[in-house]
């Protein structure tokens, strides 16, 4: 049988594993085996995180919401995000809880329509 160098193909593809594991400790980032494993790992928690971030974001824009809605309108969240249904006003959360953190006039005068 035909001996088959594949010296360049093996190198390119150990030094794009060790690339991706820069800023690792040790010989997390030295070593291709370990380094392999823990790219891999790394690859597996960034896929996750991008999901959680949207969960984390929802959360903290509702919280917010809910501050804003009790300190300003004496109204609990559930009950504004209902009203704000009701009254086909097309903002999302993201949207209401910037507005009553950078402009708590104009998300004091929602509320207060929302009231009436």
């Amino acid at each position: 049988m035909v001996r088959v160098k594949r010296g360049n193909v093996a190198r390119k593809r150990r030094k794009k594993v060790l690339s991706l594991a820069k800023g690792f400790r040790g010989a997390h980032s030295r070593l291709f085996r370990v380094a392999n494993a823990q790219v891999i790992k790394a690859l597996k928690y960034s896929y996750v995180g991008r999901k959680n971030k949207k969960r984390q974001f929802r959360k903290l824009w509702i919280v917010r919401l809910n501050a804003a809605s009790r300190n300003i309108g004496d109204i609990n969240y559930s009950k504004f995000i209902h009203k704000i249904k009701k009254s086909n006003i097309e903002l999302n959360r993201k949207m209401l809880a910037q507005l009553a953190i950078v402009d708590p006039a104009t998300f004091e005068k929602l509320t207060q329509e929302l009231t009436l």
